[in-house]
């Protein structure tokens, strides 16, 4: 046993589960590795991409810089969380009918941002949306695409 580690306990996608890590270890870490949850992607371990935003109840939350201290016995929901009975719920389903991904990288940053958004203002406006997504970073080009999927959701919500 590490002496450095101690349990932790995260209730992730409605789950409760007691990691033993340290108490810096970010959350992006334990969610792909010991979880073995792949929405969160590792882009920049800076928190600056957005590739690997989760909600914190209901927060979009950048999970490199997040420790696992911070976040213990709060709901943490990733990209796969959003599903309900194995069906992708609307935001989610947006961005398949837009076809809002090309190398899809930074769509779960996308997605959960879009989520944390319309949770707070389901009647966010194409303003809000692009101010929201701002920064996050697409290489590929798909932001016409992701702005379509972001604006259809918002749009059925009112």
């Amino acid at each position: 046993m590490n002496p450095c580690t101690r349990p932790h306990t995260l209730r992730v996608n409605q789950e409760t589960h007691i990691i033993e890590v340290e108490p810096d270890t970010p959350l992006l870490y334990v969610l792909r590795n010991d979880l073995e949850l792949n929405g969160p992607k590792f882009g920049c371990g800076l928190g600056e991409c957005g590739a690997c935003t989760v909600l914190v109840d209901g927060v979009a939350a950048r999970s490199c810089v997040v420790p696992v201290s911070l976040v213990e016995n709060r709901q943490i929901t990733t990209l796969e969380g959003l599903a309900r009975n194995g069906q992708p719920n609307d935001v989610q389903q947006a961005f398949i009918d837009c076809q809002a991904a090309q190398c899809g990288y930074c769509l779960n940053g996308m997605v959960m941002t879009v989520q944390a958004l319309l949770e707070r203002n389901p009647q966010a406006t194409e303003e809000q949306i692009r101010d929201e997504l701002r920064y996050n970073l697409c290489r590929c080009g798909t932001h016409v695409e992701i702005m379509q999927a972001a604006v259809r959701v918002a749009k059925a919500r009112q």
